[in-house]
Formats: structure tokens, C-alpha cells, sequence
């Protein structure tokens, strides 16, 4: 349910009513209060704190002036996200080092790669569970012991013709009321960057909507917000779960697993930014014409 403004009631065409797919059973949501919880790594580089879904894992850190997050074998490519335009980075992978600013993100390729904080400031970098590493440094690591009732096991999407090189895109983009958000996708994430909210959203415009089969991961940049779940019922009352209303602030994650009706009001007087994350990217953003900002740097698979 969208309000006919909002650019996602063009996607209703395709998508399936709340309950067409009976689930047998539910997984809860999963939340990484950063602003509350103790840094997973503290060191001379930084602070940082993990927290991870069934296909993703998030690293955010305040990284220091000078501090370096290294890979050395890394399996797949993973993303970086630089939200202050105060903030820059160096990034090195095989084929050299390139300067990237703030307000930014980046998609850095398999194997060896290091990122080099030129400013003091935060970055969030997404990899999925094939980095181990941080999938078991999460602090959330033993929710995912077992597999995800309604998620399908994770698929990177193609590579670009020319194989996996570093790639970076300025979130600095003209609105659109057109599209939804600033999207961009890589062959493991899908990141929308959503228009900054300023003060607290109206209470009759929110939107209400679920997913069959893949989770959302809604990243709180500033401000403060509240994540509404509510789970379908089934003629199975042993699965039924009670209403959510998580009350989040920042930086933080929200894990919405699927099939959760779900929708978030920003709270905060100021300005609320939230990133929606999805891994591997959604096919109906992808479809629409013109709403991922990059779709000319990485094909899509064939349905």
C-alpha cells in the first residue's frame, strides 16, 4: 500500500497482495543499535560495530585519520558507502589507488583491497557471508546459525563484460519524483540512498508493504526513527507473531526478513537520513527505467 505520489505504486502492477504466499513459518527482526552498543573492533584505526542478515553483513566504523580496513583474499565484490561529504578515502586494489570523496559509494572487486581513511569520519562497508570473518564477528552471528526460512540462498548478479574493477558514484544527484531514492547496484548489493526526510513523517502518508523472499536492511544515517512489522497470519497460530514497533536511533540497522508487512516513520525534528539495502539487488527496482543510477555498469541476470 502506497500513496499514489509515492514512485513505488508503480510496482503494484507486479507484485503479489500481502498473504499470496503462505509461509509455514516466520523469523524475527534483527536490530544493531551502533549508538548504544560497544565497538565490535576498537583500535588504532577506529571503532567499529557488525551486524549482519541472512545475505549481508554490515560493518559501520568511525574511522580515524590515517586508519586502514584491509582485504586480503576477499571472496566477492563489496561496498562502500561514505555518507559525510567532510570525509574522504583512498582505495587500493590491483589496478592502483584512487582517491574517492565523501557523499559517496563505492564497489570494490574481489581479492586484495585496502581503504585508507585521508580524513577522520564514518564509513559502512557491506560484504556478504562469504566473508566469514565479519560474519562471525557479528554481534547477531548466532541468529544465523541456521538458514533463513524465507530467504533463497544468496546469488551475485553478472559481471560487467569487462570483469570487476573499482567503481565509485557521487550521491550528490538532483531529486526526481520520478524515481525512488538514488539507486545503485553492483553484482551483490543494491543500495537506495533515500531523500533525506526533514522532521517526522506524516502519519497518513506511511506505506505499508512486504516481501516475499528477501530482506531489507534499513540503515539509520542521522536522525531517529521507528520500524513498524507486522507479520501475516496463517491458519497456523504456533507461527503468529505480535506487532513491532522498533524505536531506533543513530547509526543503527533494522533487519526486516520477509514476509513482515512493514513500514518506518522518520521521528527525529531534524534530518533523518535512512539507506534501504538489499542483497542480491531487486529485480522490480531494476526493471523501471532510469531508477538505478548505474544500470549501464552492471547487467542484470536473465529471469
Amino acid at each position: 500500500m502506497y500513496d499514489r505520489n509515492d514512485p513505488r505504486s508503480s510496482l503494484l502492477g507486479n507484485a503479489k497482495p500481502a498473504g499470496a504466499r503462505v509461509h509455514s513459518s516466520y523469523f524475527g527482526s534483527q536490530l544493531g543499535l551502533f549508538y548504544k552498543e560497544k565497538p565490535h573492533i576498537k583500535d588504532a584505526n577506529g571503532d567499529t560495530w557488525i551486524s549482519r542478515g541472512q545475505n549481508f553483513v554490515v560493518a559501520y566504523t568511525k574511522g580515524k585519520e590515517g586508519g586502514a580496513f584491509s582485504r586480503d583474499a576477499q571472496p566477492d565484490e563489496y561496498a562502500v558507502i561514505i555518507p559525510d561529504k567532510e570525509t574522504s578515502v583512498e582505495i587500493t586494489t590491483a589496478e592502483g589507488t584512487t582517491t574517492v570523496p565523501g557523499y559517496s559509494v563505492a564497489f570494490v572487486p574481489p581479492g586484495k583491497s585496502s581503504i585508507r581513511m585521508l580524513t577522520a569520519g564514518s564509513i559502512v562497508r557491506l560484504f556478504t557471508p562469504k566473508s566469514t570473518d565479519l560474519a562471525e564477528a557479528a554481534s547477531n552471528a548466532d541468529a544465523y546459525r541456521g538458514p533463513h526460512p524465507n530467504v533463497p540462498p544468496f546469488e551475485a548478479w553478472p559481471e560487467p563484460p569487462g570483469g570487476l574493477k573499482l567503481k565509485w558514484y557521487t550521491l550528490d544527484v538532483p531529486d526526481d519524483p520520478s524515481r525512488f531514492g538514488r539507486i545503485y547496484r553492483c553484482t551483490t548489493f543494491m543500495i537506495n540512498y533515500l531523500v533525506p526526510r526533514i522532521g517526522p513523517r506524516e502519519r497518513d502518508k506511511v506505506s505499508p508493504h512486504h516481501h516475499d523472499d528477501f530482506e531489507q536492511c534499513s540503515l539509520a544515517l542521522s536522525g531517529t526513527f521507528t520500524h513498524h512489522l507486522r507479520w501475516p497470519w496463517t491458519t497456523n497460530m504456533n507461527i503468529w507473531r505480535e506487532d513491532e514497533h522498533l524505536y531506533c536511533e543513530s547509526p543503527s540497522i533494522c533487519v526486516i526478513p520477509p514476509p513482515a508487512i512493514h513500514t518506518t516513520t522518520a521521528e527525529g525534528t531534524g534530518v533523518n537520513q535512512l539507506v534501504d539495502i538489499f542483497a542480491p539487488p531487486r529485480f522490480d527496482f531494476s526493471e523501471k527505467p532510469g531508477w538505478v543510477l548505474n544500470e549501464n555498469d552492471y547487467p542484470m541476470p536473465h529471469r
